[in-house]
């Protein structure tokens, strides 16, 4: 396998796991990059840019990270809380008058981030073209009622989510979340990561191809299977919540359209490289070229335990801090401190402050895995093994 890039003394399991991806578990492009304690230790790439295609992946080839976008769009509100501009115990109505509708006058900001909105589903699934105007989406679940009562359970607002944010952050600031992440984040740190790319970026050819690719034989990993009702059930029949709130755009818009990829949509359309996402993170816990973008008062805020045990979405026990996954069963990090989000079908993004790890891996070819991808879960179990045998 013809592997490019670094890796540091010590970290060599990581491209050792990298390889298997290609030869064992069919990766067909993809990068992975980790920093420990302010340096980069891990800096691989390797296959096509495209999935469907024969040109190179490079240095800098971007991907579409689906929902690891949600944890690059959490640090948003994360950080107007910490200026000062955000409470997260007001309700979202506070900020967004035309929020109360249908009892959701008690949907407070922190359940936006948690996941315990109650709003995972959209009555009516918006088309391809109004999920992507910048104001049917808030503008659709502001009009939705709970599907439970807000604050009292958990479940993953799979798409829900980054319109909820949206909304939220579009009518505290004035700007998308997409504009303010750019401003704020994306320019101080140096990094190739966008909710929204633009048009310049799109002409370079930043971003590759993506697409579904086959599945391993047999599969690994993956979802765990609850006792008495099964993840593969859950998505199959058309009312349950799961498929309901994965199917809250229908049809789902070609991931590789110019206007896709143009549009911001913070639950699921972030594109970025292995390097911003490990920047991303290591800029989270620490400081990156100057840059620290979480106080630590922050950082224990979004990694504290908000949400944990079956998740009503995703028929699994899951933990969510403030906007991001914890380790647990589902999504297995690093360590019990780790926090970050994976995106479905393969991208990850986490840190584990006790380490010193930020890790981020992207990929073109998307499996079915939720939460723990073979080929990441992979990975990170090489950086563990890396840093047990120091």
């Amino acid at each position: 396998m013809d592997v490019h890039g670094t890796v540091a003394e010590g970290f060599e399991p990581v491209r050792d796991a990298f390889v298997r991806n290609f030869t064992d578990l069919g990766d067909r492009g993809a990068a992975v990059a980790v920093r420990h304690d302010g340096r980069t230790v891990v800096d691989l790439w390797a296959g096509t840019r495209d999935v469907d295609g024969t040109e190179p992946w490079r240095r800098g080839t971007a991907q579409v990270v689906r929902s690891a976008t949600k944890g690059v769009a959490a640090a948003v509100p994360l950080l107007l809380h910490q200026r000062g501009e955000l409470d997260l115990d007001a309700p979202v109505s506070a900020y967004w008058p035309g929020f109360k509708a249908h009892g959701k006058e008690r949907v407070l900001v922190r359940h936006v981030l948690n996941h315990r909105a109650g709003l995972p589903v959209l009555d009516r699934p918006l088309s391809a073209g109004e999920a992507l105007d910048p104001w049917h989406g808030p503008e659709a679940v502001a009009a939705q009622a709970p599907v439970w009562e807000p604050g009292t359970d958990h479940g993953y607002h799979a798409l829900t989510y980054g319109w909820l944010l949206d909304g939220l952050v579009q009518r505290v600031t004035g700007r998308t979340t997409g504009a303010w992440l750019a401003d704020e984040i994306a320019r101080p740190l140096g990094l190739d990561l966008w909710l929204g790319l633009p048009a310049d970026e799109e002409a370079a050819g930043r971003a590759g191809r993506v697409g579904r690719i086959d599945e391993p034989e047999p599969l690994a990993g993956g979802l765990r299977l609850r006792p008495k009702r099964s993840v593969t059930a859950a998505y199959d029949d058309p009312g349950s919540l799961t498929r309901r709130a994965f199917g809250a755009i229908a049809p789902f818009p070609d991931q590789n359209d110019p206007a896709y990829r143009a549009a911001a949509l913070p639950a699921t359309n972030g594109i970025a490289t292995a390097d911003a996402l490990a920047r991303f993170y290591a800029a989270l816990a620490g400081e990156v070229d100057g840059v620290r973008l979480f106080t630590p008062a922050t950082l224990a805020a979004a990694r504290a335990e908000e949400s944990a045990g079956p998740d009503r979405v995703l028929v699994v026990g899951t933990r969510f801090g403030l906007g991001y996954m914890l380790h647990g069963g589902a999504s297995p990090f690093l360590g019990p401190g780790s926090f970050g989000h994976p995106g479905r079908g393969g991208a990850l993004g986490f840190a584990d402050p006790e380490s010193g790890i930020a890790f981020g891996y992207v990929t073109n070819g998307f499996r079915r895995s939720v939460t723990a991808d073979p080929r990441a879960q992979a990975l990170v179990r090489a950086v563990r093994a890396s840093l047990d045998a120091a």
